[in-house]
């Protein structure tokens, strides 16, 4: 059990650590918090610098005066030449701020002879500039002046030293930079709350458009509008309003092809039952033959309602992901027509192609071969036994036409329009249909931006004339047939 325990704590703790890196508030928190932080750090180190050099600056000031205050106070006796000093006590006492300082001072004639103080003071290199040295093992900070005294010959110069312990000055550095940590601090906490106020603000809009995503009982895939969010996020709504009419039109499909499945498929299942109860009754051989083949036939026209009702599921815009391929058409129309040759010799119609050259063009590369199918499939369907269907690709400057003829009956002028509905079948036509196969050809060619016409052709049949965009052969790039 102590083991499970310990297995459960770091997955609590990557998840709450998933949890943070992946919310956008701590996200912008980070990106205004994190950057503030860096330039703190740096001016912090910065107002380390600044308060030791103001600290050593206000010592130094300090030095010099006591080594003024002492030097004033050197006498010579005019009698003898003797040089005196009488330490006056404000030149100690100026470094008498509470901190235990220790001040150290030394006198020196200009040839060198000690007048007072400490003989091994450390000698700063530098006249009247400040500098740290070590003295009795205690850090130090020494400064040297030099100062004529009146009296000596040519009026020479003494030189007074004056050294204090750091105890005072080290409690000035850690004051002055106190005070900047402080207000830097103070600054981070009031940069992160104004954040904090800001962002959740600012995201108000966006978690309203998520409440109103995640609204419950909405039945209806309605738009958002812009205007709730701001500018920024304006796009992100439009995609959001575009993938959702997106899903309201596959979900449209769906239910077009659930419904015209159901409608279509109800009366063939029927016969295909009644034909299998009467085969299974029927005693005579050769009746239930028939039934039997009548049966076959059924299925048959079943199987291809179904398939043409998957092809026109998959026809319709929004129910899969576009394709863009390059398919040759001339490739793609002889392939179709050699799955069809048995079926025109069986026939007995004259099934002939008319292709000189490649004529390429762009789009879903299945659909376009199920359109070709359709246009075959009808063509032969309709056409008497002996009778002619012609297949022809040609390529223009900016259109590939396909045109299929065929001598069978025709359609009307008036009944062209509505040929291309589903399930639409012209009236006294006796070979049997589904009704869907040009309805098929309209939705593929829609989404490939091309057109199609219908018109009589010489022999007074139909003709079906297609024009789809035409481009270029890329040889980078893979050509479907």
């Amino acid at each position: 059990m102590a083991n499970d325990g310990k297995t459960r704590a770091p997955s609590k703790s990557r998840r709450l650590w998933k949890r943070l890196s992946e919310s956008l508030r701590v996200q912008l928190l980070l990106w205004i918090v994190l950057p503030l932080i860096g330039v703190i750090c740096v001016n912090l180190v910065i107002s380390f610098q600044s308060a030791e050099a103001t600290a050593d600056l206000i010592s130094d000031q300090l030095l010099l005066a006591s080594a003024r205050v002492i030097a004033e106070a050197v006498t010579v006796d005019t009698n003898n030449g003797t040089v005196a000093v009488d330490i006056p006590p404000a030149a100690l006492e100026m470094f008498d701020i509470g901190h235990g300082d220790q001040v150290f001072y030394r006198v020196l004639t200009a040839w060198g002879t000690l007048v007072s103080g400490f003989d091994n003071l450390p000698e700063p290199k530098k006249e009247q500039v400040g500098e740290d040295a070590v003295f009795r093992g205690a850090p130090v900070r020494v400064l040297t002046l030099n100062h004529p005294v009146i009296g000596l010959a040519r009026d020479a110069e003494v030189s007074v030293s004056v050294a204090v312990t750091l105890n005072g000055e080290r409690a000035m550095r850690q004051r002055l930079w106190l005070s900047d940590f402080t207000k830097q601090v103070l600054l981070v906490l009031v940069a992160g709350f104004v954040a904090i106020v800001g962002l959740q603000r600012g995201l108000t809009p966006v978690l309203r458009l998520r409440d109103a995503v995640r609204e419950q009982g909405r039945e209806r895939l309605d738009p958002f509008s812009p205007e709730t969010v701001q500018t920024e996020l304006r796009p992100l709504v439009h995609a959001l309003n575009d993938y959702m009419e997106r899903v309201q039109s596959q979900m449209a499909a769906q239910r077009r092809f659930v419904s015209n499945a159901a409608h279509q498929l109800r009366t063939p299942l029927t016969l295909v039952a009644t034909q299998a109860s009467f085969a299974a009754r029927e005693q005579d051989n050769e009746r239930r033959n028939e039934a039997l083949q009548a049966l076959r036939s059924s299925t048959k026209q079943l199987a291809r309602l179904a398939s043409q009702l998957l092809t026109l599921s998959r026809a319709e815009p929004g129910s899969r992901r576009p394709r863009r391929d390059r398919v040759d058409m001339t490739a793609a129309t002889r392939q179709v027509l050699d799955t069809y040759a048995e079926t025109a010799l069986r026939r007995q119609i004259d099934l002939g192609f008319e292709a000189s050259e490649p004529a390429f063009v762009e789009g879903d590369g299945p659909m376009l071969s199920e359109m070709i199918v359709n246009l075959i499939d009808n063509a032969l369907r309709y056409t008497p036994v002996g009778g002619t269907v012609t297949v022809a690709v040609s390529k223009g400057d900016e259109w590939v036409h396909l045109r299929v003829e065929d001598n069978g009956p025709g359609i009307p002028d008036d009944e062209r329009a509505k040929v291309f509905e589903r399930f639409y079948r012209v009236m006294d036509v006796q070979p049997e249909g589904s009704g869907l196969g040009l309805a098929i050809v309209k939705e593929v060619v829609d989404g490939a931006d091309g057109t199609v016409n219908l018109g009589t052709s010489p022999s007074g049949g139909l003709t079906v004339d297609i024009k789809l965009p035409t481009v270029k052969q890329d040889r980078s790039e893979p050509v479907l047939s």
